[in-house]
């Protein structure tokens, strides 16, 4: 049985013109080969598995070949290519940085500097993973590196710039090394299965591609592991199979299900993932790709940013049309804060399912959040009507021409109102809440009823719980009811659990003034008014800036229009007097008197 050799190795690059993905960057190594403009220090530079010290190798044969093409590829025929090509050249050194990185290693490195070469013009010394070394090794290799002998070459590659002293790239020409793009690790896998005889699905190369995330070296590596798995015959299912990658046919589906409400059918699907072993981070992630990618099919402009098959963009194509762009952008957003919270998060599940039900209620109708935000409540889950209330009016009650502000009575234009008669029924909510206890809703005295608006209800156990439900009356009644709930008395309990409710809510820019604000105890006067006490001008003025949008919130959560705040300065808050040791010990006798005689009995005294 013959050894088997790696993809990887087997198809390693030996000429420039076989360097995949690199096209700028061997052009302008070619024109120094061929004009002779040699640098005597090379830095190359970028991500693994991008041909850095391949093409450090191709760059040392080459500048020390006798015949060199006219397009600066070596010839492969004279003693120097031939001694490269088996291994034994002594031209050409190659040092690991990684185990090879103590000031010896470099000194020795040095003295094989000032030995000329046997054959050839160049000795190249080929350092990688240079930013291995210790800063005693690159001081050492500072002085040689900036003035070598004519006859030394420095190639350095390293996938970690940042790490390599700034005294070390000051001496060197650097090329930075670029990931390879999916198009071209597609054409490459194509050719070697081609040469291996291998059957291959397109579909299944770009898999294999995304994955290498623009790393050939982890493309071929992965391409080896398909071939074994699949016995030659590499197929899409074989791959996602193989790698547990998430079919691009469940995010199409989940789109679908968005586009339709469907907020059951979305939390079933999703535990079918969860049950196929797939993690909910990497998920979310995908599915934020995959509405990125339909928001770039929309325009034939942008289709070309996809980076998938001809017949899965095709697929993108035609469910971008049924995408509302809008939709779209908010739902990007939506999956992009789970994708920042999702660490943090205790109960990682139930973040990823609320995040797919608030997707899955963007474009229902009645929907007019439009400016990208997050929906600021969730509509009804698993039932379209969640409760109806069934409410009796008297016949004159129709009569009302006019729909009353919160607060206010009911009157008919030729009735007028007495001051304390009550032209409307009453509705107060039950004790006990729930949205069971609205089924049989009826209608003591308690909040008035207009006759023009649908009838809806809003109950209230706190200040900041809320119970909306809607309902219409029987089909026979042509006439539409609206419960319109009276300003409620503020209590300074339920003040300060608003106060810290509006502060949890300031986005992650205002995360400062959240801080003060929790740290802020509001002080009920008088109504709806209540003041607060700040130490810093700085902060009076931050505070006076928000004010407008805390009443606004107060108003709405706790229902009372009268709600004010008064913002009141006091800066010697904020002094503090520092007491010495003899103040404090003074402060404590004049506590404790035990303390005087302890003191004299063993004659102590403060230092």
């Amino acid at each position: 049985m013959d050894n088997f050799i790696v993809s990887a190795r087997k198809y390693r690059p030996a000429t420039f013109d076989t360097v995949v993905g690199q096209k700028a960057l061997i052009t302008t190594l070619k024109n120094a080969i061929l004009t002779g403009k040699l640098a005597h220090a090379y830095l190359f530079c970028g991500p693994r598995g991008v041909g850095k010290t391949t093409c450090a190798r191709i760059f040392a044969k080459s500048i020390n070949c006798e015949h060199l093409t006219p397009e600066g590829e070596a010839c492969n025929q004279c003693e120097s290519c031939c001694a490269f090509n088996e291994q034994r050249s002594y031209n050409i050194h190659e040092l690991d940085a990684a185990s090879n990185n103590s000031v010896d290693d470099i000194r020795d490195l040095i003295d094989q500097v000032r030995i000329p070469p046997q054959v050839g013009r160049y000795k190249v010394f080929i350092i990688d993973e240079v930013h291995m070394l210790s800063t005693q090794a690159f001081n050492a290799f500072l002085k040689t590196l900036e003035e070598p002998p004519r006859h030394a070459i420095f190639i350095l590659a390293t996938t970690e710039r940042h790490k390599v002293l700034p005294t070390i790239l000051s001496r060197c020409q650097i090329y930075d090394f670029t990931r390879i793009e999916l198009s071209d690790i597609v054409d490459h896998l194509t050719k070697v299965a081609t040469k291996e005889g291998v059957t291959t699905e397109e579909s299944a190369l770009h898999i294999i591609a995304q994955k290498a995330d623009g790393g050939m070296r982890d493309a071929l590596s992965l391409f080896d592991q398909m071939v074994s798995y699949t016995q030659g015959n590499v197929t899409y299912q074989g791959v996602i199979g193989s790698l547990n990658i998430l079919d691009y046919d469940y995010y199409f589906r989940f789109t679908d299900l968005f586009l339709g409400n469907k907020i059951s059918e979305t939390m079933l699907l999703f535990d079918e993932v969860l049950r196929r072993g797939f993690d909910g981070s990497n998920f979310i992630t995908n599915l934020t790709a995959h509405l990125r990618d339909l928001l770039v099919s929309r325009e034939e402009a942008t289709l070309q940013l996809l980076e998938v098959s001809a017949d899965v963009r095709d697929r993108y194509r035609e469910q971008a049309q049924k995408c509302p762009e809008k939709f779209l952008i908010r739902a990007i957003k939506l999956c992009n804060e789970c994708d920042l919270n999702y660490r943090v998060s205790k109960n990682k599940r139930l973040l990823v399912e609320l995040t797919l039900i608030q997707l899955a209620q963007l474009t229902e109708e009645g929907d007019d959040n439009s400016s990208g935000r997050s929906p600021r409540r969730l509509k009804p889950l698993f039932q379209k009507a969640v409760a109806t209330a069934s409410v009796s009016l008297p016949n004159n009650s129709t009569k009302a021409t006019t729909t009353p502000t919160s607060g206010q009575r009911v009157s008919t234009p030729n009735q007028p109102q007495a001051p304390n008669t009550t032209t409307a029924q009453q509705v107060t909510p039950p004790s006990s809440g729930g949205i069971a206890a609205l089924a049989g809703l009826s209608t003591p005295q308690g909040r008035t009823v207009s006759t023009r608006k649908p009838l809806s209800i809003s109950l209230r156990g706190h200040a900041n719980n809320t119970i909306a439900t809607q309902a219409t009356t029987p089909a026979q009644t042509t006439t539409q009811q609206h419960v319109i709930v009276e300003e409620l008395p503020v209590s300074e309990e339920g003040l300060r659990i608003c106060w810290k409710q509006f502060a949890s809510t300031l986005p992650q820019e205002e995360s400062a003034m959240a801080g003060r604000l929790m740290n802020i105890r509001p002080n009920l006067d008088k109504g709806g008014r209540f003041t607060i006490t700040l130490d810093n001008k700085l902060v009076e003025q931050e505070m006076r800036t928000m004010k407008p949008r805390i009443e606004a919130y107060l108003r709405q959560q706790m229902q009372n229009s009268t709600i004010s705040m008064e913002i009141i300065l006091d800066e010697t808050q904020g002094i503090r007097r520092i007491y010495s040791r003899v103040e404090q010990f003074q402060m404590m006798e004049q506590r404790n008197n035990a303390l005087t005689r302890l003191k004299k009995a063993f004659d102590l005294d403060l230092q």
